[in-house]
């Protein structure tokens, strides 16, 4: 009998599965991870570097001039005094006094153009003059703030007219901020409570301004440093005197007088007068003055987000 069984063959190649690893790829990836990482941090550590830098050679060469006369006495060749203390007055009555007009200014037009505008390409018209606005130099300010306020209306070199000056450089800022914080409110929030029937100026109110506050006292407190940091628009406008009131009439006075902040009186000290002991005396006291600032405001957001959340 045949045997007819056929044996199958040995050499058969059986073919598997290839995985083709992507090696190359992952190691490029990695590669831009550790980039993109090292960048960042070099940058971060940069700017620390150069903040410390910065505030350390202020500190270093101002604060010998910083003492109880410095602060608490102004200039005077006849006393043989050196200090900032009338310039101190001013710029605290330059910040109340521009504080005092633009905050309700701007807050309420912001109010009026998120809220109540109905025309909304004329709402956009005025956005887009606001931010031309915020985009316009200090000198600018300044010259027109000279002009109109100084000779127009009569105020000469006065502190209510670089405040008024002031005013219109940080309306722009306090106004689109203000308008911003209101449009991230939820707008749950609003349809809720007119659905419990309020009105809307009482959502407005209890609701609205409330939970868009922290973010609104975050723009006056931009504005805030910019009415510090300011000083070519009040060269033209508030002058430079630094006498320092001897009465409370004087001080109430003082804000139709010629008066320099200290940034200007800075700027005094460290070009025409050359006296650099005293310029950087002055930046160490607006460094404390911008570091209270910053404190004043955190605590301010926090206790403002802690109540928001509570009432909510």
């Amino acid at each position: 009998m045949e045997n007819n069984t056929v044996c199958a063959p040995t050499n058969i190649h059986v073919p598997t599965a290839v995985r083709t690893p992507h090696v190359s790829h992952e190691l490029a990836v990695k590669a831009t991870d550790f980039t993109v990482y090292a960048f960042v941090y070099v940058s971060a550590a940069l700017i620390v570097l150069l903040l410390v830098g910065m505030i350390g050679y202020v500190l270093s060469q101002g604060l010998p001039a910083l003492n109880l006369e410095f602060i608490t006495c102004s200039t005077s060749l006849r006393k043989g005094t050196v200090g900032v203390a009338g310039n101190i007055i001013n710029t605290i009555i330059i910040v109340v006094a521009t504080l005092a007009i633009a905050v309700p200014l701007g807050v309420g037009s912001a109010i009026y153009l998120q809220e109540y505008a109905g025309n909304k390409k004329l709402v956009r018209v005025i956005d887009f003059a606001t931010d031309v606005l915020a985009g316009i130099p200090s000198i600018i300010f300044g010259l027109f703030g000279m002009l109109f306020f100084g000779q127009v209306l009569r105020l000469g070199y006065s502190l209510l007219c670089g405040a008024l000056t002031l005013v219109l450089m940080i309306l722009p800022l306090i106004t689109r901020n203000t308008q911003e914080a209101l449009a991230c409110v939820p707008q749950g929030y609003k349809l809720g409570a007119f659905g419990l029937g309020a009105g809307k100026w009482h959502t407005i109110r209890t609701i609205l301004l409330p939970v868009a506050a922290p973010s609104i006292v975050t723009g006056v407190i931009l504005a805030l440093g910019r009415i510090v940091a300011e000083s070519a628009a009040l060269l033209f406008t508030a002058g430079s005197a630094k006498l320092l009131p001897h009465s409370i009439d004087a001080l109430f006075s003082k804000l139709f007088a010629s008066g320099g902040t200290l940034t200007v009186q800075l700027y005094l000290s460290a070009t025409s007068q050359g006296d650099f002991t005293t310029a950087f005396g002055i930046a160490c006291i607006l460094l404390v003055f911008t570091l209270l600032i910053n404190v004043a405001t955190h605590a301010l957001i926090a206790r403002t987000s802690s109540r928001t959340l509570q009432t909510s």
